[in-house]
């Protein structure tokens, strides 16, 4: 019933109509790219509206999102769908056939016409480390020691990633660490490490010149990317079908490498070259993908929404919860203890939690927030209250106030700076977390931080970091501005 709930309260006048199809991506340049494809076809090709949830954390995040509902469609590779999905081993699984079966029957869900290239993982390594060692294949990298390897968070994880890999070869390298996919670009660049996992159509091996590994054992399956998509959404707009075919089989490996490299130089103008592409390629028009508002604007607005609504329900549970435990010395060793450990959680993970219970989106975004912002609120509360003379409450008693006078007359007056310091701190961390929110869709200032990590583009990291952080004094001085008229009136 939770959900369901706060879905209305929060996103009931903005809700969605059955006209809107969500689209979704990974957080990596291809995956941009992909869903913005399908994107301007389905503007193009339909009356349909649509809406970017780009750069979602992940398979995880993507595929729980098209299952409960948050997103109609995402591009997804088949390799994936099979051993990372499925968790098939069975060679039968790797065919699109077994795939559409499965996934129909098990999820609700169809995988569309592949286009047509294999983007398959690989190891990759710089031209003159592979000339030093004489290295050509994975067997020939397993035989050496003290390699430095780094590899993305996902590939860490799977079975058909590094787990897999380093089994069947035997790898014996000196680290394998986690590392952003395009920031292991730079690292292996500047020669900090050795080796790294890479898709197979990535722009920047061609623009590295990188070394491009064979898999003697042929480990990894093929990766053929498709739309895989609802198939609740397909009756509701079977149309989209022959749309999201139209470029069926018709983009090589090599094609999508440029295609990839393009879009990277282009950062945050991505759209344009994938308008270009599509235009190139095709009679018909394309249309602008141009957005209802300005960017910062819209991702302002929503970075708002999340926090300004979790901070009010943080402070609207955390105060009075503060209130009621200055008397109660047990309930306030439970309460810090509790709100102590939630805050321990690291964000990613908090909004990883809230996937299965919430999906994907504003709502648990604000979940998330609310939770983190219960310490500082309800300590402070605690500690200002509780901190008051024992002198002064005598005063009051010996003036014959009852209880609630003497809450709202004194305690409270006296311990508003330090509860407005607890708000304060939670507006803050509030605006600063939420950034991460874009990872399960929630939108936000994390967006243009988000992609700017895959694109490997400053600038756009720049144009989410530094609006968040101009967010944060604005409302820290707007929560200080009221505390000054609250303590003037009282």
């Amino acid at each position: 019933m939770l959900r369901p709930i706060l879905c209305w309260c929060l996103l009931g006048p903005l809700a969605l109509t059955a006209q809107t199809i969500t689209i979704g991506s990974k957080p990596f340049t291809e995956s941009y790219v992909l869903a913005e494809l399908m994107a301007q076809l389905i503007t193009a090709g339909t009356d349909l509206e649509v809406e970017r949830r780009f750069g979602m954390q992940g398979t995880f995040t993507n595929f729980s999102a098209i299952r409960e509902g948050s997103i109609d469609l995402y591009p997804e590779y088949t390799g994936t769908g099979a051993l990372a999905i499925l968790k098939s081993t069975a060679e039968a699984d790797r065919t699109l056939d077994s795939l559409r079966a499965k996934f129909q029957r098990n999820y609700g869900l169809t995988w569309l016409e592949p286009w047509g290239f294999n983007n398959t993982w690989a190891l990759v390594v710089q031209p003159e480390f592979a000339r030093e060692h004489n290295l050509r294949t994975y067997s020939d990298l397993a035989r050496l020691t003290g390699v430095r390897g780094a590899f993305t968070h996902e590939f860490m994880q799977r079975d058909d990633g590094y787990p897999g890999l380093s089994a069947a070869y035997r790898f014996n390298f000196a680290e394998a660490r986690g590392i952003q996919h395009v920031l292991a670009y730079a690292a292996l660049n500047r020669g900090q490490i050795d080796v790294m996992d890479a898709y197979a159509t990535d722009g920047e091996i061609a623009r590295y010149g990188l070394v491009v590994l064979t898999d003697d054992r042929a480990f990894f399956p093929e990766y053929l990317a498709a739309p895989l998509i609802r198939q609740a959404t397909l009756a509701r707009h079977p149309q989209l079908e022959a749309v999201l075919n139209r470029f069926g089989g018709a983009i090589s490996g090599s094609q999508m490498q440029a295609l990839n490299h393009r879009a990277a130089l282009a950062g945050s103008n991505y759209p344009a070259v994938v308008a270009d592409f599509i235009r190139a390629r095709t009679a018909g028009p394309v249309d602008s993908p141009a957005k209802p508002l300005p960017p910062l604007v819209r991702q302002t607005a929503r970075h708002l929404l999340l926090t300004s609504v979790a901070l009010l329900l943080a402070t609207l549970i955390a105060l009075p919860l503060g209130i009621m435990m200055v008397p109660r010395p047990r309930l306030a060793r439970i309460v810090l203890q509790l709100t102590g450990v939630l805050q321990t959680i690291p964000s990613i993970a908090m909004l990883g939690f809230m996937i299965p219970l919430l999906g994907i989106g504003v709502v648990p975004a604000i979940a998330a927030l609310f939770i983190y912002g219960l310490l500082p609120i309800v300590r402070n509360t605690y500690t200002g209250i509780g901190g008051i003379s024992p002198g002064l409450l005598e005063v009051a008693d010996g003036l014959g106030m009852e209880g609630r006078q003497r809450l709202f007359w004194l305690q409270l007056p006296l311990a508003l700076p330090v509860i407005f310091a607890g708000i304060r701190t939670a507006a803050v961390i509030s605006i600063g977390t939420a950034t991460l929110a874009a990872f399960i869709g929630a939108g936000g200032l994390g967006e243009p931080i988000v992609q700017g990590l895959s694109f490997n583009d400053p600038r756009m990291i720049l144009s989410g970091a530094i609006p968040a952080a101009g967010l944060a004094i604005l409302i820290d001085g707007l929560l200080g501005w009221v505390e000054r008229r609250l303590s003037k009136g009282l």
